[in-house]
């Protein structure tokens, strides 16, 4: 009959009973957008990470919560902005940086572990009786502002010459018993987003910044294996919050800008 109506079975949900289908991962096949409107910073907003999925549980037996959604964390990030000969500021994640962890959060900072708590994840409630059919789906993009003048600078002066991004992220479909602490993961997923921004500060504000390199992301990669979820990607503190900007000087020593939270 099956392992869903076996007796022995049903104290359990088991990975194979889940069916997960129409799994999507995709980067929008368009560049980064440059935005000078102000004079005080530089915004840029890059295309969208976007994942989905098709999930059928099984009936849930036991006085149980289940929640199925996207987990997800920061592997790697270098965000260098240069200043002239001056210097750089750089948005760092020193746990990450120093080799302490292995990845970082990227929840919302209040679902914690999930991404967020709309779209991207689903909530089931047992005892059911039935399956359950849904989908989940979560989308990430960068959208910052970067200061045309030096950060620890007393003036507006435009100096900015150069921003250079990279950032790497896993993002897992989990399903998770809420009252076990059980997690089953479903998918794992790889991505990069890269951006590559010249300046010339001395030119009129919206004529400054040009994107060079590639103008489109590589696409993300769906394993055919199941990446385990390291510790610090379930907890708090989230990449937002862990992350320092620190203003690195040609000549000097290097000073924090903003602290974590």
């Amino acid at each position: 009959m099956g392992c869903i109506q076996s007796i022995t079975c049903k104290a359990r949900i088991r990975r194979e009973n889940i069916v997960v289908y129409d799994v999507c991962a995709t980067i929008d096949q368009c560049p980064t957008r440059i935005e000078e409107t102000s004079p005080i910073v530089l915004r840029y907003k890059t295309p969208y990470f976007k994942a989905s999925a098709r999930v059928v549980m099984p009936p849930i037996p036991r006085h149980e919560t289940w929640v199925v959604g996207w987990i997800q964390a920061c592997n790697q990030m270098e965000f260098f902005n240069t200043y002239s000969d001056l210097g750089m500021s750089s948005w760092e994640l020193p746990d990450l940086r120093e080799g302490r962890v292995k990845a970082i959060s990227d929840s919302d900072g209040v679902s914690y572990p999930w991404y967020g708590n709309t779209t991207e994840t689903v909530t089931l409630v047992g005892p059911t009786n039935k399956i359950s059919r849904f989908s989940v789906s979560m989308n990430d993009n960068f959208y910052p502002s970067v200061t045309w003048a030096v950060p620890v600078s007393d003036n507006n002066m435009p100096l900015l010459t150069r921003i250079k991004r990279d950032q790497s992220f896993t993002t897992w479909l989990v399903a998770m018993n809420t009252t076990t602490k059980e997690k089953i993961i479903l998918q794992t997923i790889k991505w990069r987003m890269r951006v590559d921004i010249e300046v010339d500060p001395l030119q009129l504000l919206g004529q400054r910044a040009r994107l060079v390199g590639r103008t489109q992301q590589e696409q993300p990669r769906i394993l055919s294996r199941m990446e385990p979820i390291p510790p610090n990607a379930l907890v708090k503190p989230n990449a937002n919050d862990a992350q320092v900007l620190m203003w690195r000087p040609k000549r000097g020593p290097p000073l924090v800008v903003i602290p974590p939270k």
